[in-house]
């Protein structure tokens, strides 16, 4: 009996994994980016995956601007296509920017962006990419976050973003933005996440050796910070120094402006003139920097730090360190472990707080 013919490509089962579509990831990229939020997606979506979820992604590197581009250490960025692709593209990602290219992004990345948003691509912002996707007029109405450090800029430059500092990621379904750096893997495994599912996710994380999702915003890494307005005076630095010297102890307003030698009610006015805020919520935000520096350098109990920066009890400093933070000082102190106490320093479990 004649052996059966081998079956020719029309007679074939389907092969549904070879008939599967890549997800296409197109990463624009612009001259001075910085290397560590580039190095991200390459890794997460660069690498050959698909023992993992067959097919991958296929990553596209796009010279976002002419010319030969460079990290901001000096890398070569081999950027193998041009803005045409992000039209083509899945996912459309801007790379975190150069401070350059944050105040005047490039003109053809702007248009670029914008069709691609208007095709129904999904886009993304790395970082400071946000700028790029703020200038496309993408942001506007929508909820959208950045580095902490860039916060009060990018709200003074595009008051039509419903800005949020605190978040590492926001998103918004056709359009996503990440805080700064280290966030950067956390928006990657998430949109990873929502496509291939947890499990997925969660093994590259593990290749990565990072946690597959933090507790948490980027308030926690952000120092409490006041801001001067401008053109405000320095008038009221004594009282300050005189307030941080004493903060372990129960200060009024009242006491601060007797120490101003300035009626209360001139004080407070002053005070909200000058700082751009109320002398209380000052002294919280400086016992809770002070909270913070104990956490990172030294091994002290709660209770005492609490003691030391002026909340008197532990669960006075919780409440306002989470309001502040939106983490628990054990969360904090366990983050910031590496630069904590001295090597003779005893070792064992954080505190549960």
């Amino acid at each position: 009996m004649a052996d059966s013919p081998s079956p020719t490509p029309a007679t074939r089962a389907p092969d549904r994994r070879r008939r599967a579509r890549r997800h296409v990831v197109a990463l624009a990229v612009t001259d001075g980016t910085p290397d560590f939020e580039l190095a991200v997606p390459c890794e997460v979506f660069g690498l050959d995956r698909s023992d993992l979820a067959d097919p991958w992604y296929e990553l596209r590197l796009c010279a976002g601007e002419p010319g030969e581009l460079r990290t901001a250490n000096g890398l070569i960025v081999p950027t193998s296509h041009g803005l045409e692709s992000l039209s083509e593209a899945d996912t459309v990602m801007v790379s975190a920017c150069s401070r350059s290219r944050q105040l005047q992004p490039p003109a053809g990345l702007v248009a670029a962006v914008r069709e691609a948003h208007r095709l129904g691509r999904r886009v993304v912002s790395l970082c400071a990419g946000a700028y790029v996707l703020a200038a496309a007029g993408l942001l506007d109405g929508r909820r959208a976050t950045t580095h902490w450090m860039n916060a009060a800029d990018f709200a003074h430059r595009y008051p039509a973003v419903d800005f949020d500092p605190a978040p590492l990621y926001i998103d918004e379904g056709s359009v996503l933005t990440s805080a700064g750096t280290g966030s950067v893997i956390d928006l990657c495994l998430h949109l990873v996440r929502g496509d291939l599912g947890s499990a997925v996710a969660n093994e590259v994380a593990r290749r990565m050796v990072v946690p597959p999702h933090r507790e948490g915003g980027q308030t926690q890494y952000a120092m409490p910070r006041v801001r001067m307005r401008a053109g405000a005076g320095g008038g009221l630095a004594p009282v300050l120094d005189w307030a941080r010297q004493r903060l372990d102890q129960p200060l009024t307003v009242s006491e601060l402006a007797r120490v101003a030698g300035l009626s209360e009610r001139t004080f407070a006015r002053r005070f909200r003139d000058t700082m751009g805020t109320t002398p209380l919520r000052w002294l919280s935000q400086e016992r809770i920097r002070v909270a913070q520096e104990l956490l990172e350098t030294t091994d002290a109990p709660v209770e005492a730090i609490a003691h030391r920066a002026g909340f008197g009890t532990a669960p006075n400093l919780r409440h306002h360190f989470r309001r502040a933070t939106t983490v628990s000082p054990a969360t904090y102190r366990h983050v910031f472990r590496h630069r904590a106490a001295r090597p003779s320093a005893p070792t064992g479990p954080t505190p549960h707080d």
